[in-house]
């Protein structure tokens, strides 16, 4: 397909502000020489969008002007780059959604996700804004794509942006074959982790919300137990190895200190609220615990395709509900329930 021939104009998923969410036609450039024409197919609705909706900002990221959302998608090539880099057309791909930056603060060259420029598609980190891609067709840089393995539908796929931000933290938690792990928050990020707990080998995997419908879900995914959150005595009992705490709650972050076994590791991969936040840091201290970050992905999304493509990780269970983008208000809604949703899909096929 030639660049004449392609759309000028689309359909997106736009944040105005702090509730004001709509569905609108924008214009389309045509893509850069290093950039490919992907017609998406599906979107995953994340906390971060959830957020830009809701509060018209994540974390400090403020809008400042409206945006285009999302950053957990697959699709097509409709057109590969002109500079011959990348898939070529007809080629079904993931998206890595990451740009690393240069602002000559140092960081570890192996691990890019914390480079201190690094863009996101559909963040309003920086302004102007880095354009999300919940739109019929976006254009995108050449290097974000990768190739489905022969055999992944675009539908299975849908998640391996999530998948490898679980995969991520789990690896930050070392070897896990074997060892009891515990892990706060059956969110869609926590369901995924427990889903490359089981993968990894991991002997027993605790699951902590405070609904019902994660807790199903968790157990789906390969949670061997389940527990409520405001059950702090059963947690801390538990005694894990491993502690992923994926709630973003300062309380989560409480009990997977309590959770965790003397000697023992808690990764946090749960975003808490900017600024000062309550700890139990002397337990901390006194257990010998390790408490370690974990932030997006690197090159994870390589190894959860692989992982997807050969079925040794199961994670469709963490979907549970499915809406074309014309009925985004709704799926937007949908998300914001977390006692009755797991990961939202936006259909970008259906119109």
């Amino acid at each position: 397909m030639s660049s004449n021939t392609l759309a000028t104009s689309t359909v997106a998923v736009v944040a105005h502000a702090a509730g004001d969410l709509r569905i609108e036609p924008i214009d389309l450039a045509a893509p850069a020489a290093d950039e490919a024409r992907i017609a998406i197919a599906y979107g995953g609705i994340c906390g971060s969008d959830l957020h830009y909706w809701s509060h018209g900002a994540a974390g400090e990221s403020i809008l400042k002007a409206p945006m285009i959302l999302g950053h957990e998608i697959v699709g097509t090539v409709l057109q590969a780059a002109a500079d011959g880099t990348g898939p070529a057309a007809g080629t079904k791909v993931a998206v890595h959604p990451a740009t690393p930056g240069e602002t000559g603060e140092p960081y570890p060259s192996e691990r890019p996700n914390l480079s201190p420029g690094c863009t996101y598609l559909g963040s309003a980190a920086r302004y102007p804004h880095t354009e999300g891609a919940f739109a019929h067709e976006v254009n995108l840089p050449a290097r974000m794509l990768r190739e489905l393995p022969e055999g992944l539908s675009l539908r299975d796929a849908a998640l391996a942006e999530p998948a490898a931000v679980a995969w991520h933290a789990v690896s930050r938690a070392g070897d896990v074959a074997g060892k009891k792990a515990l892990v706060i928050g059956a969110g869609p990020i926590g369901a995924l982790a427990i889903a490359v707990l089981k993968r990894a080998g991991a002997s027993e995997i605790v699951a902590v919300d405070m609904h019902e419908k994660p807790l199903e879900i968790a157990t789906q995914l390969g949670a061997t137990s389940t527990l409520r959150a405001d059950d702090l005595e059963a947690i801390s009992q538990v005694r894990a190895d491993v502690v992923i705490e994926a709630s973003g709650n300062y309380r989560g972050l409480a009990s997977a200190v309590r959770g965790a076994v003397r000697g023992g590791r808690v990764v946090m991969v749960g975003l808490l609220p900017t600024g000062e936040q309550p700890a139990l840091i002397s337990l901390a201290i006194t257990r010998e615990l390790e408490l370690v970050g974990s932030f997006r992905f690197n090159d994870e999304i390589d190894e959860v395709l692989a992982a997807l493509a050969d079925g040794s990780l199961q994670i469709s269970a963490a979907v549970t509900h499915e809406f074309p983008v014309a009925d985004g208000l709704e799926a937007f809604e949908t998300a914001k329930d977390s006692s009755s949703s797991g990961k939202v899909l936006l259909n970008f096929l259906d119109k």
